[in-house]
């Protein structure tokens, strides 16, 4: 049985924010899922909220709910989605991409399985 796109909703879905992984801008994504008739869309780029201010204007106009959300590759090899239903958990997000990037370089970040057991207790992980 297929699921209409009226009620699915992309949760992972990288920008052009993502360097050389997402092709198109946020809002660009946002157009689209509107248009194929999706619910929603998360846009998930890689230890980065970079481009949800556009995707959230383009949201708003479109009608179409969006999930903020990240990336992320933990030390240990593992990928994960991490996505904030609501404003608390946004801050926890940002939180955490705060401190993934502190201690790296510019335009890298660090992340374990340990430091997720820290503050993020209202996001949800894929």
């Amino acid at each position: 049985m297929a699921t209409s796109p009226d009620v699915f909703a992309e949760l992972h879905c990288k920008s052009n924010f993502s360097f050389l992984y997402g092709a198109s801008h946020p809002h660009e994504l946002v157009a689209q899922a509107a248009q194929l008739g999706y619910r929603g869309i998360a846009i998930t780029d890689e230890c980065s909220l970079a481009g949800v201010v556009r995707a959230h204007v383009e949201a708003k106009q479109r009608g179409i709910h969006l999930v903020i959300g990240a990336e992320f590759l933990l030390t240990e090899d593992i990928k994960i989605v991490m996505l904030a239903p609501h404003r608390a958990a946004y801050g926890q997000l940002s939180t955490l991409i705060s401190r993934a990037r502190h201690h790296s370089e510019k335009g890298t970040y660090r992340l374990s399985v340990d430091d997720l057991s820290w503050g993020v207790s209202e996001c949800f992980v894929l």
